[in-house]
């Protein structure tokens, strides 16, 4: 079970990156596994933007009814727009009262309805509306949406994170062909398997867990995709990810540490010594740097 708790957690970490990204306006368009590095304290950061596409963002309070529709309420001005060359711009945070202005009176019959109907509201800054036809990234994580050439998003990154997570467990990704036209070519019309997995027990649940997940990030409309209209808020729910402590997982210890590993093998006597860490290593306190540079 320790494989399926590190890719949970890597997992969470570049959810919480690509989240930030999108808060920002930031549509990042390169995720693979070289652009993921992993620090010495064993939390993850995000690397290469010049294929990043900046936009404006507007937060949205959005409620869910229980019919699964979901009503947005924003501040007046809302949109997004593209601005092609990465632009330290951040969009500003609209009055608190605006949701207040907003509310139309109901009559009672309406309220009880909305009552029985609604859940809480939640915050969504994603740049939902943010639009671009450039044909960039890597081949075996483009999303069908920019081969297309049709226009695409920041659904484009919940895409990458399917496939992520699908190489993260099966070791190779879901649509190579034999040469990068056949790979475009599959993304576009093949349909999303899975190789025969000889888990069982909970081995077998994560794994079904997983596979839930990806399927509903590699759903080929982008519409349709999960997270394509409240973002990450919907992806965190997602039973893959429960037990995940969203507001502190950046101050827990991570399931590896790189640079208590290589303590432990410069202290190391022996090959058998060389591949665990000593009790005094990890009974040692766990650290938390000082400086923020998360993503």
């Amino acid at each position: 079970m320790y494989e399926w708790l590190l890719r949970r957690f890597y997992a969470a970490e570049i959810l919480l990156a690509l989240e930030y990204l999108h808060m920002m306006g930031v549509v990042y368009r390169d995720l693979k596994p070289e652009n993921v590095l992993v620090r010495d304290d064993g939390h993850i950061m995000l690397s290469d933007f010049d294929l990043s596409l900046k936009c404006d963002v507007v937060p949205k309070l959005m409620t869910q009814r229980l019919s699964g529709k979901p009503v947005a309420r924003n501040a007046k001005g809302s949109g997004s727009s593209c601005v092609p060359p990465l632009q330290p711009v951040l969009a500003c945070f609209y009055g608190r009262g605006a949701n207040k202005r907003d509310r139309k009176a109901k009559t009672p019959e309406e309220d009880d309805l909305g009552d029985q109907e609604e859940l809480d509201p939640e915050l969504v800054a994603e740049p939902i509306t943010a639009r671009s036809k450039s044909f960039v990234g890597t081949h075996e994580y483009l999303a069908p949406e920019v081969i297309s050439g049709a226009g695409h998003g920041s659904a484009v990154d919940w895409w990458a994170l399917g496939v992520f997570l699908y190489e993260m467990i099966h070791g190779r990704t879901p649509f190579k062909g034999e040469d990068n036209e056949r790979t475009l070519v599959n993304i576009i019309k093949a349909p999303l398997s899975f190789p025969v997995a000889a888990a069982t027990g909970k081995e077998l649940d994560e794994l079904l867990r997983a596979q839930d997940l990806i399927s509903k990030l590699l759903v080929k409309n982008p519409k349709k995709r999960i997270g394509s209209v409240k973002g990450s808020a919907q992806i965190k729910r997602h039973v893959f990810f429960k037990g995940v402590n969203w507001a502190l997982i950046r101050s827990v210890r991570p399931p590896e540490v790189p640079a208590d590993s290589r303590r432990a093998r410069s202290r190391s006597r022996g090959p058998v010594a060389a591949q665990m860490l000593s009790k005094k290593v990890r009974d040692e306190p766990y650290h938390i740097p000082q400086h923020i540079d998360y993503f």
